[in-house]
């Protein structure tokens, strides 16, 4: 039966081919069905309108790509036929079954002349992308070269190409543990694809279609519009992970690239889609997206931005949660040399309107999976120092407490401001139990994380102040505050 099997190349393949079909799922594949898509790949494959792109899966010894055959279009019909209908109840079958889904491989072998080398039913680099070449037993069972694989699995790896996207030289192909999300990206590349190269053979030209994103820009932006049709699922919250594959099987340059994006990133990314978060994260995106650049005082007006340095700094989480905390939620600047780095301008003092708690607030449960407890703590904590500072006017605490990164003069501080208010006759501002839970582990033991702490009390603090206005009158503390950048991530 034919189904997802785990293998990222020969499931985007599948997932292509249940596009291409009409279909939603592989197992609803049909006989006819593959022959629809073979005879679809042998016709495209075969045009010489796709040259560029198809070296970029299979290598030049490939009947596609072989030079040999420029002159012998024959030769590209009958390696077509071979590689792409192997599954046809035409071609005899062994007992031997392929390493992917347990199906029989033909009983044929790949060659294009009847006097060449290759074992029946065996694979290689040329047939299925970063396998190691012909006549090389290294990672192949009992010292045979090549990998046994079923007709079926063949022509999966032949339509892999026409569900990835080209960026950059290399093609991205897009897996899931979600088979719907998987085959929805895989739709819209092919979508694309095949208006690109029936637009080329119309005019005789080659196919071409490089995206203007760079690739984990893409990922996120087609993974976002993925969700938005997956309402059922967002409310079920059925947890997914994505990983692509970035990779080039050219002769000349392999290549692999691997991003991963986790499923609590991913769930927090379906989050940030709702109605009740889609507004304030929308602000945040946009303002993460690459500047033009500017030659001679002049701003190209046909500049698309290549890059969301909020996308891409997705993937180094949690590693960089501090820093991603500081940049997107709390405003601070980026030290950068990349003159279209927009994170260079961000500013608390000018974007005050963006620093509010609901979307750290989600973040910590979703990308950190802390504890609820913990969460609650520093958002009392955070009021608790907000209605401290309106009370008091305290500019100097407030500042104190922005600026301070010593642990220990930080801790002063508070113990300050805690003594400053049973003094007055008033409660403490902070309890002991509170204090512990947020900004240690034990006494006298300072988190490793106190001041991703701190950025979290302090976000509560900031968004509170606005709300009672404090700020307004108080637009000194606003420029008095200096903002040591961030290096880039």
């Amino acid at each position: 039966m034919i189904r997802f099997c785990g293998h990222p190349f020969v499931d985007v393949g599948l997932a292509t081919i249940t596009a291409f079909c009409g279909k939603n799922a592989p197992e609803e594949l049909e006989i006819s069905d593959l022959h629809t898509i073979a005879d679809y790949l042998a016709e495209i494959y075969t045009d010489p309108c796709m040259t560029g792109y198809r070296s970029i899966v299979f290598t030049m010894n490939a009947g596609y790509t072989q030079p040999g055959y420029s002159k012998t279009p024959e030769k590209k019909a009958i390696y077509a036929q071979k590689v792409l209908k192997a599954f046809s109840s035409e071609v005899p079958k062994r007992d031997e079954v392929d390493v992917y889904l347990g199906l029989p491989i033909a009983d044929q072998s790949l060659n294009v002349d009847e006097t060449g080398k290759l074992s029946p039913g065996r694979a290689y680099r040329q047939h299925i992308p970063l396998l190691t070449g012909e006549d090389v037993i290294n990672f192949f069972p009992y010292g045979d070269a090549g990998l046994p694989v079923s007709g079926e699995v063949l022509l999966a790896i032949q339509a892999l190409p026409l569900g990835c996207v080209k960026i950059a030289g290399k093609l991205l192909a897009v897996h899931s543990d979600n088979p719907e999300i998987m085959i929805y990206f895989a739709r819209k590349f092919l979508e694309q694809n095949r208006m690109a190269i029936q637009l080329a053979r119309q005019k005789s030209e080659k196919f071409t279609l490089d995206m203007p994103r760079l690739e984990r820009t893409l990922l996120i932006e087609v993974l976002l519009e993925a969700t938005q049709s997956q309402k059922e699922a967002v409310e079920q919250e059925s947890p997914f992970s994505i990983t692509a594959y970035h990779f080039s099987n050219s002769g000349q340059g392999p290549a692999l690239d691997i991003y991963h994006l986790p499923m609590q990133t991913v769930a927090f990314l379906r989050v940030m889609q709702s109605a009740g978060y889609r507004t304030e994260w929308a602000k945040i995106v946009q303002r993460a997206w690459q500047k033009p650049s500017i030659k001679k005082g002049v701003v190209s007006e046909t500049f698309i931005p290549k890059k969301n340095y909020l996308f891409e700094d997705l993937f180094s989480l949690p590693e960089n949660v501090n820093r991603f905390i500081r940049t997107y939620f709390l405003r601070i600047p980026v030290r950068t040399k990349d003159t279209q780095d927009p994170r260079s301008e961000y500013s608390f003092r000018d974007e005050i309107e963006i620093v509010n708690w609901k979307i750290p607030n989600e973040f910590l449960r979703r990308i950190l999976n802390m504890d609820k407890e913990r969460i609650e703590k520093i958002r009392n904590l955070g009021d608790t120092l907000a209605e401290y500072v309106n009370a008091e006017n305290d500019t100097r605490f407030f500042r104190e407490f922005f600026t301070q990164n010593r642990y220990d003069f930080f801790r002063n501080i508070l113990l300050k401001a805690n003594l400053a208010a049973v003094r007055r006759g008033k409660s403490p501002i902070l309890s002991f139990d509170s204090y512990v839970q947020v900004f240690e582990e034990g006494l006298e033991i300072p988190t490793g994380d106190w001041r991703l702490a701190r950025d979290l009390v302090l976000i509560r603090m900031i968004e509170r102040l606005y709300q009672l206005g404090w700020f307004g009158t108080h637009e000194e503390i606003l420029t008095e505050i200096p903002l040591e950048q961030e290096t880039a991530m």
